[in-house]
C-alpha cells in the first residue's frame, strides 16, 4: 500500500490547480460578458467540472468572485516584481525602471484583464470584500513602488517618497488602463515611453535606454494574468 505521506503533496497540487482553473474561468467569462456572464454554471462548463464540484473549493460564487478579483490584483504587482528579479540593488535606478515598464505590456497591460478589473472595481461600490481586497492590494503595491523610489541615491526623505509613490501609481494606473482599453491607438512601447518620461521627470532622474525596450522578458510569453 502506498505511503499517504507521500500522496498528499499530490493531493493538495491537484486541488490548487483546480481552484487555479475554476478562477481562470471565472475571468475568462468576465472578459468576455462582464460579471453577469460568469455564472456557477458557466464556470463549471468553462473549466470542464460539475457545477456542485465548485462548492467543493469555494463556499459560494462571492467567495470565487473574491478569489478571482484577488487574483487580478496580486499577479499584476507579481509580475512588476518578476521584472526586477536578478537586477543588483547598486542599480536602484534600472530597478525601478524595470518595475514601471513591467506594466504596460502583457500579460499586465492587455484589453481583457483592464477588462476584468473594470467590472470587478464596478462591484466593489457595494461588496465591502472586494472594496477591502483592492485597499490591500493598491497599498502592497505602492509599497513596493516607495521602497524602490526610497532608494534612489538621493536625500532620504521618507515623506517625499510617499507622496511621489502616491503619485506615480496614479501615472502608472491612468496610462495602464488607456494603454490596456484602446490598444490600437498608441504606437508600440509608447505609453511604456511615456510612463517612464513622466516618473523620471516627477522624480528627477534619467532611466537608461535600455529602460525603453518594449521587448518582453524571457518566460513572459507564457505567463497569464488573465484569459
Amino acid at each position: 500500500m502506498s505511503d499517504p505521506a507521500i500522496r498528499r503533496p499530490y493531493r493538495r497540487e491537484g486541488e490548487e490547480k483546480r481552484r487555479d482553473d475554476l478562477i481562470a474561468a471565472a475571468m475568462a467569462l468576465v472578459a468576455e460578458g462582464g460579471t453577469e456572464a460568469a455564472t456557477v454554471r458557466a464556470i463549471a462548463a468553462r473549466a470542464g467540472v460539475t457545477p456542485g464540484l465548485i462548492r467543493h473549493y469555494f463556499q459560494s460564487k462571492e467567495e470565487l468572485t473574491h478569489a478571482a478579483y484577488r487574483h487580478v490584483m496580486e499577479s499584476m504587482t507579481q509580475e512588476a516584481l518578476r521584472a526586477i528579479e536578478g537586477l543588483p540593488e547598486s542599480d536602484p535606478i534600472g530597478r525601478l525602471a524595470a518595475f514601471v515598464a513591467a506594466n504596460f505590456r502583457p500579460p499586465v497591460m492587455t484589453p481583457a484583464v483592464v477588462g476584468v478589473w473594470a467590472s470587478y472595481m464596478h462591484l466593489g461600490r457595494n461588496d465591502p470584500v472586494i472594496h477591502a481586497i483592492h485597499e490591500a492590494t493598491y497599498l502592497g503595491y505602492r509599497d513596493r513602488l516607495q521602497d524602490l523610489i526610497a532608494a534612489l541615491p538621493r536625500p532620504a526623505d521618507p515623506a517625499r517618497d510617499r507622496r511621489e509613490a502616491i503619485a506615480c501609481n496614479a501615472l502608472i494606473d491612468g496610462l495602464w488602463i488607456e494603454g490596456g482599453s484602446l490598444p490600437d491607438s498608441f504606437a508600440s512601447g509608447e505609453v511604456q515611453r511615456i510612463a517612464l518620461d513622466g516618473i523620471g521627470a516627477m522624480l528627477g532622474v534619467r532611466f537608461p535606454d535600455t529602460a525603453y525596450s518594449n521587448t518582453a522578458l524571457p518566460g513572459t510569453a507564457d505567463r497569464k494574468t488573465a484569459p
